[in-house]
């Protein structure tokens, strides 16, 4: 039987169905819940009344305001010219505004009189140099409500085709208003009182309420803390609840040596180990041998030696009688895996093996036949790995690297491969935030490479607009000199006509130009060339016979070439910080200094401007990942979550409530050490509101 929350809106009054249509479609918002559940962004205290002057002085720094004053006259514009538009004239004892009207206008002049005495609110705008406002709402002093007579008016987003349909500020409000309406003593308390008490929050009846239309700033912000303090605690109470199942159900491999294979490897590098490799093997190494099964994130910079940790701890599970598998999301970058793994294996005996969807009949069955018998102790590959013709002898230990490229059923049919569950580790080299990570990772255990190895050079980041291009050309003229080669990044592939950015085709024409053939030679890479040419393109620049490489991102994860020095990002503003930082670890891998140099128009957006600073101040991916958080908010978390949990917040912010969500992680984390199941009475209500949450969802709780 379906809740009062979970009516059709179309039920409401004031909606029916063609507004119920525009919700859905503009909104995405069907039913009683997720209309009230949609908060406002922002609020505006409508105790507060301006004086014409002060708007007029502010000029367009102010946007919503109120005046008290009269009308003084009206006058009709443009009539009979197809752009008519209907002025009053508004005035305090400080000065006189002009009110604009392009819709209603037969309406407008009909309801306002002249001399009369009126409130007005709506948004500050410039026009030819004069402040107006266009559309605002009018009431006379004794209309003056809002809502439910709240004094702080919430601001939600909207929609062009909302607002034209009707639907703008005022009609939302007065929609929410018919809501609570009809919702009032019908809202069920979803944290148990205990709780509530504990934690000093208001119930979740008058927090909904207040959220809406707040009686005063102090009750709309204990309503805000309670909803945020609800989201957060239920998915950290999720996360945790898992991996504390996971860590009572799974038992693991015990992997007590560390043998022949791990020490061949290690005494045969030619470059000792930083202090952070040598601390996270000592985790891994810890997981792997407590009986437990091991599913922990190995986070490091591009670049930090995440894939040497993860051969390293391979090994031991080599000397501990075990197969291990190393999962790529491309076959370029399963293949230098494969390459980089061979070198640091070399003479010691260790087979490696590589399958990708290249990889031939007859290697498969040589690979396969290894596999079975056990002589094949490292499997390197794509999804070709997952496979149902690819079975092991004994699979101990998994590494899926830049995991969040993977579905978590494909990531689950790796882990299926094995009676008892291998140990798992996933890596990523994009950086994420500490407040992301217990949100989407919440339920694994994080380890972080924070240390560069030694000898490597920080790559220098310049920034340039396209008035510079001649300058950059004969910079990149003179790396080429030097033996040096370059990529050059472009966001787009073909021209679009929203967008004046640099695009591929054009780019790789001027390049030519630039750098004419024989002389120079360069390659050319996209996401939607086959993989056949884009291999052979690949190949001509790893193998140094490129001068220079014009791709799209699809260079950002999985090509590695010591000898690329330079890194020229076209259109550089049209990437986000964090994929910014990515293409930049492109480079840098060699003794020699590289640079990375950001290209753009001359005109940026304030935003714009600072991440080119930021990406020219640091080399650091945590901060600029922190920062990128802050400028641009967490995204699409659903794509890369760990957790069967949705992590669909309403009114949390992870940019900003850090310390709520660290709190509520704390409650969470408290209470499932004293009640691990959530089996007592007076948890009931958190097991059951767990289960309502992941009812819609798949849980893939025990996978990596």
């Amino acid at each position: 039987m379906l809740g009062i929350l979970d009516q059709d809106i179309k039920f409401l009054p004031g909606v029916g169905p063609r507004r119920a249509e525009l919700l859905r479609k503009e909104l995405n918002i069907s039913t009683f819940g997720e209309l009230f559940y949609t908060f406002p962004f922002r609020y505006i205290d409508r105790t507060k009344f301006y004086t014409v002057k002060e708007v007029l002085g502010a000029q367009t720094e102010l946007t919503y305001i109120q005046l008290r004053g009269k009308m003084l006259r009206f006058e009709l514009v443009g009539k009979g010219r197809g752009k008519e538009r209907y002025i009053a004239y508004f005035s305090d004892d400080t000065g006189t505004i002009e009110l604009v009207f392009f819709q209603g206008i037969k309406w407008q002049r009909e309801r306002l009189k002249q001399g009369q005495e009126y409130i007005v609110f709506g948004r500050s705008t410039e026009f030819k140099g004069k402040i107006n406002m266009v559309h605002p709402e009018v009431d006379e002093p004794s209309e003056d409500k809002t809502g439910l007579q709240s004094a702080m008016q919430g601001v939600y987003s909207s929609t062009e085709i909302l607002r034209d349909n009707g639907l703008g500020q005022r009609a939302f409000m007065k929609l929410q208003a018919n809501l609570a309406q009809a919702l009032s003593g019908k809202i069920e308390e979803t944290l148990p009182p205990w709780l509530v008490t504990e934690q000093h929050l208001i119930s979740l009846s008058e927090a909904l309420l207040n959220v809406h239309f707040p009686q005063s700033p102090a009750l709309m912000e204990a309503a805000r803390f309670r909803l945020k303090f609800e989201e957060l605690f239920y998915i950290q109470l999720s996360l945790l609840k898992q991996r504390s199942v996971r860590l009572c159900a799974s038992q693991g491999f015990v992997f007590s040596a560390v043998g022949e294979k791990f020490h061949q490897c290690y005494e045969k590098l030619p470059f000792p180990l930083t202090n952070a490799q040598k601390r996270v093997i000592k985790e891994i190494r810890k997981d792997m041998g407590s009986g437990k099964q091991m599913n922990r994130l190995l986070q490091g910079d591009v670049g930090s030696g995440k894939t040497l940790v993860a051969l390293l701890c391979a090994l031991i599970a080599n000397d501990n009688g075990y197969q291990a598998a190393i999962m790529a999301p491309t076959e370029i970058l399963a293949q230098q895996h494969y390459d980089s793994i061979r070198d640091f294996l070399e003479d010691t005996g260790i087979q490696v093996g590589l399958l990708t969807g290249s990889t031939k009949k007859k290697d498969r069955k040589i690979l396969s036949e290894g596999l079975l018998n056990g002589s094949l102790h490292l499997l390197v590959g794509t999804h070709a790995l997952i496979e149902d013709t690819v079975q092991f002898n004994n699979l101990g230990f998994v590494v899926i690297d830049e995991q969040h490229r993977f579905g978590v059923e494909q990531r689950a049919r790796l882990w299926s491969k094995s009676a008892t569950p291998p140990h798992v580790l996933v890596m990523t080299a994009t950086p994420i935030p500490r407040t992301l990570a217990m949100t989407l990772y919440g339920d694994l255990d994080v380890s972080v490479i924070d240390e560069l190895p030694p000898g490597r050079q920080p790559v220098k980041t310049l920034h340039f607009n396209d008035g510079k291009r001649l300058r950059v050309f004969g910079f990149m003229k003179e790396q080429i000199k030097a033996g040096r080669q370059i990529y050059m990044v472009y966001p787009l592939i073909k021209e679009s006509e929203k967008m004046d950015y640099k695009n591929l085709d054009d780019g790789y024409e001027s390049i030519i130009r630039a750098f004419p053939p024989p002389e120079y030679v360069t390659a050319i890479v996209h996401g939607k060339m086959t993989a056949e040419n884009k291999a052979i393109d690949m190949r001509r620049f790893v193998s140094g016979k490129a001068h220079i490489m014009v791709a799209t991102s699809v260079i950002e994860v999985g090509v590695n070439v010591p000898n690329a020095s330079v890194m020229v990002i076209e259109s550089a503003e049209r990437f986000g910080l964090s994929q910014l930082h990515q293409l930049r670890g492109r480079v840098g891998r060699g003794a020699e200094q590289s640079f990375c140099i950001l290209m753009t128009d001359y005109k940026l957006s304030k935003e714009a401007k600072k991440r080119m600073e930021l990406m020219c101040s640091t080399n650091n991916g945590f901060d600029i990942a922190e920062a990128d958080l802050q400028l641009r908010g967490p995204g699409d978390m659903e794509g890369t979550q760990q957790s069967g949990m949705p992590v669909n917040l309403h009114i949390a912010d992870l940019a900003r409530d850090g310390q709520m969500l660290e709190m509520a992680r704390n409650v969470a984390l408290t209470i499932l050490n004293t009640d691990p199941e959530l089996s007592s009475e007076k948890n009931a209500l958190l097991c059951s509101q767990l289960k309502k949450l992941k009812a819609s969802t798949a849980d893939y709780s025990v996978i990596s």
